[in-house]
């Protein structure tokens, strides 16, 4: 019997039989028949079959608490298991947003202080706590400058960006109705010369990730700042890669009058399966109007925290209640436990990944686009494996699961053809980095027909990508329908 293949829970229980004896409940009133169910349908299994069929399930996955996952400029640090023991107390967990204020006071008193942190790391002077992911910060980031625009009774329909920006950032322009103006790159960085002619009085914002997607400092980031506020425009930090300077460098130092956070990466918090996330927004001080509301206000001698939604200008609510507490509440921990550490973090993440990309180049195999030292990131190009073997980035990414680790990011960004693009994190052994190196080489040592058949190991092995896309099983009736099918 193949080990991979895990039974759907229905197939497990039985419909005859229960793991658990529900109490009858009699409500104060009576429900109208055609309300009550008769069967939930639901699979009964004991405890012992439940519990080992979702352990097998999660024997299928690959998480950051069983190895290396170096996904470039998504920035998957270890989550520090302090921070899930404190957000899982009774007095944080079992907390409800709709409860008065005066009984959640110790969670807006994380918020409040959460906020005074960030802002200090960002050298900003305001934040909110809101957004529910980076896009969503960069979107709110959008749309207060959209209000501050308008404010100004000056209309602005554009957005700048490099061409190596995150593609969230032209999507989340194009919802705010923006039109994007992308500005070519000149040697990695942004091209100063493109951008003085993409930047004019109908600009309203530059939005640009510092280090980059390439995992360079922009060197020129001063000349940025003034090219874009001569023009009357903002400049937004897209904080995706905070990771490689927090503690060095603050975005508001730089120039930037914006910028998003991303808790789930830089703070140590988990990504979730596509979510809870959560993207801070910081502003400077004239930018503060317009932040969403509620806002956390502390005020008294007795220093009672409350949410007011008396701002004016403020663009309104963007996110039910106030924001993802679970995170917020794992990010506060992860920088109190931290402190002034959070310089030796980002010393230490540009460390490992210009250790990882000298190990990784001596194969001769991977291409470095940029010959430059990178910050926390790098990016490396697989087309001499293209030339000499056929071999695509997607074949290495798919060979390394046969070995036990996790692909980097793979085709992006996208000026750098075939590429690899691998963050470490500061949060790897030097250990850990040799054997991912060792395995990047060996597998450029491999022949052609090998890698273009990987993966071989796994639960799944090489699937028709073009079907899974165009017909995806999304529910589980689709699933219990197949699983029939195979009986």
């Amino acid at each position: 019997m193949n080990k991979w293949i895990v039974p759907l829970i229905n197939e497990v229980g039985s419909l005859n039989k229960s793991g658990v004896r529900l109490p009858d409940v009699k409500l104060p009133f009576d429900l109208p028949t055609d309300l009550k169910r008769k069967d939930l349908n639901l699979p009964g299994a004991t405890e012992p079959e439940v519990v080992r069929h979702y352990t097998k399930l999660s024997k299928l996955n690959y998480a950051i608490d069983e190895g290396i996952y170096p996904l470039g400029s998504c920035t998957m640090k270890y989550n520090p298991k302090l921070g899930e023991q404190i957000a899982n107390l009774p007095d944080v967990k079992n907390l409800h947003p709709s409860q008065d204020e005066s009984t959640i006071q110790g969670l807006l008193e994380i918020g409040w202080s959460l906020e005074r942190m960030l802002c200090e790391i960002t050298g900003m002077d305001a934040c909110t706590l809101q957004p529910a992911a980076g896009a969503q910060g960069e979107l709110v980031g959008l749309l207060i400058a959209r209000a501050y625009f308008e404010a100004l009774k000056r209309g602005r329909t554009q957005v700048c960006l490099p061409d190596s920006a995150h593609g969230t950032n032209p999507a989340s322009a194009t919802m705010a109705g923006y039109e994007v103006i992308e500005i070519p790159s000149k040697k990695g960085r942004v091209d100063i010369d493109g951008l003085k002619k993409a930047v004019t009085e109908n600009t309203a914002v530059f939005m640009l990730t510092n280090p980059n997607t390439l995992g360079l400092f922009e060197k020129d980031i001063k000349e940025i700042a003034r090219v874009v506020h001569s023009k009357g425009a903002l400049l937004y930090y897209d904080g995706a890669n905070l990771n490689g300077l927090m503690g060095w460098a603050r975005p508001g130092d730089m120039g930037f009058d914006i910028a998003h956070l991303n808790l789930h990466k830089t703070f140590a918090s988990p990504h979730g399966g596509g979510g809870p996330g959560s993207g801070p927004i910081c502003v400077k001080e004239r930018l503060s109007d317009f932040l969403p509301i509620p806002r956390i206000k502390k005020s008294g001698t007795e220093e009672r925290y409350s949410l007011e939604y008396d701002y004016p200008k403020s663009i309104g609510k963007i996110h039910s209640y106030y924001g993802n507490w679970g995170v917020i509440v794992r990010a506060y921990c992860y920088l109190l436990l931290m402190g002034n550490e959070i310089k030796k973090a980002a010393g230490q993440a540009v460390l490992n990944a210009n250790y990882l990309k000298k190990k990784i180049t001596q194969s001769g195999w991977y291409v470095e686009p940029y010959k430059d030292v990178c910050k926390h990131e790098f990016v490396l190009s697989c087309k001499k494996l293209l030339e000499k073997k056929g071999v695509r980035a997607l074949n290495v990414a798919k060979r390394l699961l046969d070995y036990g680790v996790h692909p980097p990011t793979i085709y992006f960004p996208l000026i750098v053809p075939e590429c690899l693009m691998i963050e470490p994190t500061e949060t790897e052994s030097k250990r850990e980095l040799d054997n991912y190196a060792k395995i990047l080489r060996d597998i450029a040592e491999e022949d052609a027909e090998t890698l273009k058949n990987a993966p071989v190991s796994t639960p799944v092995k090489r699937v028709d990508e073009v079907q899974a896309a165009r017909k995806p099983l999304l529910t589980w009736k689709e699933l219990v329908s197949i699983s029939a099918e195979r009986k």
